[in-house]
């Protein structure tokens, strides 16, 4: 008798095999003794608001490793399409690879179709790569651009969620940020009126988070064209200091002194290059 391979039909909605797997792998890892990887702690302030002709993006410049200051002036306004720029918040690294391969993908997808980018063409890749690693990539963005829709602003979240919304804010100084923001937003504001407050709002998470510092980047993005400041303004200005802590020639007695020579011999080296012709 011949035998019959009957295939089960593919089932619809979301599959949580691995999250079981990841599971059964904790628990025997907790009872070898062993824990875990634990999320790394990290520390941003990024914001961005929707103003009467454009998109404001705002950002801090401090990136930390726990509670090590890693770099004083990094760069976490990213491109995305001419028109379209993202914040990033969480792993510095996460964020630099996901904004660059979305760039990509939307420049091939720009050429494939004749038109320009969208913005929510741009969410929508962001969001279906981060939904697919299931929050292991540690990146919280702040999408903001114009398009054929006008000015349009997202937050997206590192398991894939994401708000459109005319001011957003995300990271570690994200609260106080959003308090600035919610105190002195309005519709339709000027440009400058823009900027003032989204500067306002990073320097809030800078001076109320210790995980945000250094400068202010701000990038105003309207249909005509791009303002990317780098840096807008330097928050946290390193002071001048009050004393002379160097001490004259001879302020301190010396007791004894003693000289040794070293004895060393001289080599002389040459180089020969190999002949590969």
């Amino acid at each position: 008798m011949a035998s019959v391979s009957v295939f089960e039909l593919p089932r619809g909605g979301f599959c949580f095999d691995n999250c079981r797997r990841n599971g059964m792998l904790g628990a025997e890892l907790a009872n070898d003794g062993a824990k875990l990887p634990k999320a790394r702690k990290t520390g941003t302030t990024i914001a961005g608001l929707i103003f009467k002709d454009g998109v404001v993006l705002g950002a801090d410049t401090r990136a930390t490793e726990d509670t090590i200051v890693a770099d004083k002036n990094c760069q976490k306004i990213h491109f995305i399409a001419p028109n379209i720029y993202c914040c990033g918040a969480g792993t510095a690294a996460d964020t630099e690879i996901t904004t660059q391969m979305i760039s990509s993908n939307l420049e091939l997808h720009s050429l494939s179709t004749g038109r320009k980018a969208r913005v929510a063409t741009a969410c929508c890749m962001l969001k279906q790569m981060l939904f697919r690693y299931q929050g292991h990539i540690g990146a919280s963005l702040v999408l903001g651009g114009v398009d054929i829709s006008g000015p349009s602003l997202y937050s997206i979240h590192p398991h894939g969620s994401t708000d459109k919304l005319p001011f957003v804010t995300l990271g570690s100084g994200s609260l106080a940020a959003m308090a600035v923001f919610e105190d002195r937003y309005k519709l339709n504001m000027e440009e400058e009126e823009a900027k003032t407050l989204v500067r306002d709002a990073i320097a809030s998470g800078i001076f109320n988070d210790l995980g945000s510092g250094s400068n202010i980047d701000i990038c105003v993005i309207t249909r005509d064209k791009i303002d990317y400041l780098r840096p807008y303004e330097e928050a946290n200005k390193k002071g001048d200091r009050k004393g002379n802590y160097r001490n004259k020639a001879g302020t301190a007695t010396v007791l004894s002194e003693k000289i040794k020579p070293i004895s060393f011999d001289i080599l002389e080296e040459t180089v020969q290059t190999m002949d590969t012709s």
